[in-house]
């Protein structure tokens, strides 16, 4: 199930949504907008925000709340609706990080509704930013790459260079195509620099190496179009 986390300066106001939410199936949390966001989220273990507000950051605590949601979103995309009065609705600062919003008094059903299009649309996202075969998964928006959830320590042009090869499934490509696409045209190395990181990355993806990366005899390297999940 959906956990949602409901950020409101008096929780009363909120309660009635909050019960709405649960009856709907969802995990409801409430907090205060003068608490730590971040340390919320984390514990909540948050999917979505309602944000109860009146379309201003001019108090001290709400200023303090929009701050900490700009520093979220910085490291994890996640989704925002103002719960907003029509009248707050004309005053919005554009400088406000809201996908979404509902206008008071809400309605359960639309605020369900644009919860779950907020979900559906974060989901959409987070799947063109993964790419998996088998094991391995590249995250492109963390420019990290995991086996089993276990992080590997890739250097910036060892991530590249997995990245494209795995783009390509079951293509290969000589040495001096790779250096074109990953180090570009004017890189002056030799075609040695993309074996010494393909033997790194062989290192570090360890008895995972072959079902990924293969090598074609006298061409290049090849990233397995069947790789299979290992264990």
């Amino acid at each position: 199930m959906p956990n949602v986390l409901i950020i409101a300066k008096e929780a009363a106001e909120i309660r009635e949504l909050h019960s709405g939410l649960t009856r709907t199936g969802f995990n409801c949390s409430v907090t205060s907008s003068s608490s730590n966001l971040s340390e919320n989220v984390v514990k909540q273990e948050c999917d979505v925000l309602l944000i109860d507000t009146d379309g201003s950051s001019a108090s001290v605590h709400t200023e303090s709340m929009w701050e900490q949601l700009h520093e979220l979103r910085r490291i994890r995309n996640l989704p925002a609706i103002a719960l907003i009065s029509s009248e707050g609705l004309g005053r919005v600062d554009s400088n406000l990080e809201i996908d979404d919003f509902v206008i008071k008094p809400w309605n359960i059903s639309e605020v369900v509704t644009r919860t779950n299009r907020a979900l559906k649309h974060i989901r959409n996202v987070h799947a063109k930013d993964l790419m998996k075969s088998g094991n391995l998964v590249i995250d492109i928006s963390k420019c990290e790459v995991s086996i089993e959830g276990r992080l590997l320590a890739l250097t910036f042009k060892e991530y590249e260079l997995l990245k494209f090869l795995a783009s390509n499934k079951g293509r290969v490509f000589t040495r001096d195509a790779l250096l074109n696409e990953v180090w570009g045209y004017d890189y002056y190395g030799g075609d040695r620099t993309v074996d010494v990181h393909i033997r790194r990355l062989r290192i570090k993806l360890g008895d995972y190496a072959n079902n990924y990366i293969q090598t074609v005899r006298n061409i290049g390297y090849k990233f397995r179009e069947e790789a299979k999940s290992v264990g």
